[in-house]
């Protein structure tokens, strides 16, 4: 029998959009569930990066720490990935034209993980700064600190997702970017990759987890119509 990729979300994207930024799970538990993903920390307090069974936490101020088990997570998506298409990229290719090639391998209506590690000739990323639980996120978000840098070796990670499940996620890509020594990192905006291996990993199940004892999350009222355009703007 074919082992099934299982991606585990905890919490959606939606509710994070309506400011509801209280760490829920923590990196231990969250670790149980995939070697690879994406998200935010307690008060959204920068970008989370888990790359090969590791948590690491991407700031404003430009600074990466590996997290231990016990901080706090709102929101994440982790897979255990496994590739089901990879290639060798040698030739400079732009995000859009690589992201062209690698939909040439999605199934339309399925969820995709993500892992290019490479060179990158450029890396333009943001980081969501430090907010109280209640301020939206698009407010956050319009003040958030971006970076650019060049010739940067690295690895992003991420999820596809189709748009059937907008709104639980971001349709599309939600990609993440940790260089090689640690140094530099956050949610991906803009590359371009000079080189490097792609992988595509197709996703057979999708587990869901709610913050089921945080009380603002079972008495919030969302507007989803809202929370779809404030997703569109902020992601």
């Amino acid at each position: 029998m074919t082992e099934m990729t299982t991606l585990y979300q905890y919490n959606t994207l939606g509710a994070l959009m309506a400011g509801l930024y209280k760490g829920t799970m923590t990196i231990g538990e969250l670790l149980k569930h995939g070697d690879m993903g994406i998200g935010t920390v307690d008060s959204i307090d920068g970008e989370l990066i888990i790359l090969d069974g590791k948590a690491y936490q991407a700031k404003g101020d430009k600074t990466i720490t590996e997290l231990s088990d016990d901080v706090t997570v709102p929101y994440a998506a982790v897979v255990n990935h496994r590739a089901d298409h990879r290639f060798n990229q040698t030739e400079k290719l732009s995000a859009d034209a690589l992201k062209a090639k690698m939909e040439e391998h999605f199934g339309e209506n399925l969820f995709q993980s993500i892992k290019i590690t490479g060179s990158f000739s450029k890396m333009h990323v943001r980081m969501i700064p430090r907010a109280e639980e209640g301020v939206a996120f698009v407010e956050v978000a319009s003040n958030q600190p971006e970076y650019i840098e060049e010739n940067v070796t690295g690895t992003i990670v991420g999820v596809w997702t189709p748009e059937l499940f907008h709104g639980v996620s971001v349709a599309g890509y939600h990609l993440h970017f940790l260089s090689d020594d640690h140094v530099f990192g956050g949610h991906v905006l803009d590359f371009e990759l000079e080189s490097g291996e792609v992988e595509i990993g197709r996703v057979d199940e999708l587990q869901q987890g709610f913050p089921v004892n945080n009380e603002n999350f079972l008495k919030a009222k969302f507007n989803v119509n809202e929370l779809k355009a404030a997703i569109d703007t902020a992601e």
